[in-house]
């Protein structure tokens, strides 16, 4: 989750620059399959031994304002919204118990269910410290619509892995927290567990049951990179301005995991910064970003890496998973919500979208047809604002044969089989309005046929 204000200018802008994105990557096909909805109002209790205080989160949701303890005192309102005009969603903070929420990274599992991961707090490590972290194994019945949650477990660290204090240092489980880490992107691999982050950025593994069992910093070409919320940048030694190489909430969104389980590929969600240029890097104008390949069995970066070039400046990946040993899918996305034939031409309103959604796509990328420079091959991509419904499965979004899912943050792509991918969106509770304005967003999973995508060469 990232909470962004994006203004209508740069809307405008995207508008018009999406008519001049070049490249050769085709544009595929995509049939809705199967349409499933877990409600945005779906909490599970904190662990019988956690602080008896994460009974109640969001607490910290304003935090000008310091500590709320009253149960639904705080609306929410969507990030995207005009300041001057906020829309509100419809739920509001705190809330009793531990809200499921959005997900940010998915895997199916063996038994044909998915291990997902629930974002990392209400949006920023000042609000998230009552946001516990956690990640759930998921079953859904594509037929009835519906997503039941088999099994939640929460990361704890109680043989104190991590080198920093965190925020239930002297508790004996140690319970992590979106105030510790934001944990973007799961690989399940043997009897462990690995998961990107995006304060360091870090790797951190555990075991299946959330214990921590180690912790990696993040190397690029030998040297350590780091981001202004890194542990060692947060407290600095001396008065002066703090050096970083990764912007804030731009560490490890999406990490993918090698077909035979012995690599990871840790994404960037942007650019690093170019010390020599005193810029963000960039090739021909436009931003590009780093995945990165740390070898699990020796636990360190190989110093393999490539780099995959956006079709815009300030767009942003959501997760990224392995089809085979060379080839993977990417989402890019822009930062609008909603259907664009209902945005606001004039000023702000409080039933308008200023933002809408303009670029969601899913990327099939080849690491091994890599030109010279390391950037890998764009082979083609599927227009998420343009999803074939013939068979009219959709619940929501569906309007002549046409299936749409415009979500500001879409944060979750797997493969299920030869012809079939999920796709899910991190719906940023209480703050995110996309599907129907003044309603929070739902978790919403689709099931889409996509052959001739996962086949293309």
């Amino acid at each position: 989750m990232r909470l962004r204000h994006v203004s209508m200018m740069g809307a405008l802008v995207l508008a018009t620059a999406l008519t001049a994105v070049s490249g050769h990557a085709k544009d595929y096909p995509a049939e809705l399959a199967g349409h499933a909805v877990l409600p945005a109002a779906t909490f599970v209790p904190p662990p019988a031994d956690a602080p008896e205080s994460f009974a109640i989160s969001g607490r910290f949701a304003e935090p000008a304002k310091g500590r709320n303890e009253t149960v639904g005192s705080i609306k929410g309102t969507s990030f995207l919204s005009d300041k001057a005009a906020p829309r509100e969603t419809g739920l509001s903070l705190p809330f009793k118990g531990q809200p499921v929420q959005g997900f940010s990274g998915i895997k199916k599992l063996a038994n044909g269910n998915f291990i997902v991961l629930t974002d990392n707090g209400f949006g920023s490590k000042a609000n998230s410290s009552d946001a516990m972290l956690m990640f759930h194994e998921l079953k859904i019945d594509w037929a009835g619509g519906k997503v039941d949650r088999v099994a939640t477990k929460f990361l704890h660290d109680p043989d104190r892995k991590l080198p920093f204090v965190i925020v239930n240092e002297h508790t004996p489980k140690r319970y992590l927290t979106g105030a510790d880490l934001d944990i973007e992107s799961i690989q399940p691999i043997g009897d462990s567990l690995w998961f990107g982050d995006e304060f360091g950025p870090y790797l951190v593994r555990t075991d299946l049951d959330g214990k921590v069992t180690g912790f990696f910093e993040t190397k690029v070409e030998g040297k350590v990179v780091r981001s202004p919320d890194h542990y060692a940048l947060t407290t600095p030694a001396v008065p002066g301005p703090i050096a970083f190489d990764v912007r804030r909430s731009r560490g490890f969104e999406g990490m993918a995991a090698s077909v035979d389980g012995k690599f990871l590929y840790p994404l960037l969600e942007g650019p690093l910064w170019d010390a020599a240029a005193k810029a963000w890097e960039t090739k021909d104008g436009r931003e590009y970003l780093r995945i990165l390949e740390f070898d699990v069995a020796k636990g360190e970066y190989s110093g393999r890496s490539w780099k995959y070039r956006l079709e815009l400046n300030d767009n942003n990946i959501g997760d990224f998973n392995m089809i085979d040993a060379d080839t993977g899918l990417i989402i890019e996305r822009d930062n609008g919500e909603g259907d664009p034939t209902t945005a606001c031409n004039g000023p702000a309103k409080p039933d308008c979208q200023n933002v809408p959604a303009k670029f969601k796509r899913i990327y099939k990328i080849d690491l091994k047809q890599a030109d010279a420079e390391g950037f890998v091959k764009k082979i083609g991509f599927i227009d998420l604002m343009a999803i074939a419904d013939p068979k009219k499965l959709a619940r929501a979004g569906g309007k002549d044969g046409t299936f749409t899912f415009p979500f500001v943050t879409i944060e979750d792509v797997a493969v299920v089989d030869a012809d079939h991918i999920i796709v899910a969106n991190d719906n940023n509770l209480p703050y995110s309005s996309g599907r129907q304005i003044g309603r929070q967003d739902d978790n919403e999973f689709i099931l889409l046929r996509v052959p001739d995508f996962l086949r293309a060469k």
